[in-house]
């Protein structure tokens, strides 16, 4: 019955497809029909961000805009985010956080709070973990990283499933890599990544630590 329901939400994205970017909608086909996300961020990826957050970027990515389109791109968001809150095999999420995030305040410092309060609890999920790399990790792969993902799917019953694919996120378009070398050096940058960052109380602590910064 549960993946009778999942199955049923996963074309959810068709009513909004005025809004969205065929690359994009491309993206979320994807995400619903992975069984993990690792990736590595520089701002509070789409997943976790709060109504607040979301409408600031959002305001400011689409000007011109008017409050309605706004609110329903905020909804978009908003269901992504069922991935990783469903109760029947939810998406496993691996999120590895700039420490330039926490720094970088999106509206004010009030929805920054929110927002970093919100992050920390939700790491406490089984099925999420989030891991800040701190400023004191320098350059862990000798060079400057951008952001990038790669969604994991699950076997089917003959024992395929979808290959592995690295998403990055362009200010012009998306890139969509499905070589297998090509995914393994992401997965390399991500494990070389993985080995400065926090630890998954470290950095909800460090979190919390913020949020309390903000809201003073």
């Amino acid at each position: 019955m549960g993946l009778a329901r999942q199955g049923n939400d996963r074309s959810w994205w068709h009513e909004y497809g005025d809004l969205i970017p065929e690359a994009f909608s491309v993206y979320i086909g994807l995400e619903a029909a992975a069984a993990s996300s690792t990736s590595f961020s520089t701002i509070v990826p789409g997943l976790f961000q709060t109504p607040s957050y979301a409408e600031v970027m959002l305001r400011t990515a689409y000007p011109d805009n008017d409050s309605a389109d706004i609110s329903r791109r905020v909804q978009i968001r908003l269901h992504r985010q069922k991935l990783v809150t469903r109760t029947w095999r939810p998406l496993h999420v691996t999120e590895l956080l700039d420490e330039h995030a926490l720094h970088r305040i999106v509206g004010s410092p009030a929805i920054m709070s929110q927002q970093l309060r919100h992050l920390a609890d939700l790491s406490t999920r089984d099925n999420i973990e989030v891991r800040v790399v701190p400023f004191s990790s320098a350059l862990p792969l000798g060079e400057v990283v951008g952001p990038f993902g790669i969604l994991d799917f699950k076997q089917d019953a003959r024992g395929v499933s979808e290959p592995s694919t690295v998403h990055i996120e362009g200010f012009t378009g998306a890139l969509y890599l499905e070589h297998a070398e090509t995914v393994e050096r992401y997965r390399m940058a991500h494990q070389a990544l993985s080995r400065v960052a926090l630890n998954p109380q470290q950095t909800r602590d460090l979190l919390r630590q913020a949020a309390r910064r903000y809201a003073q």
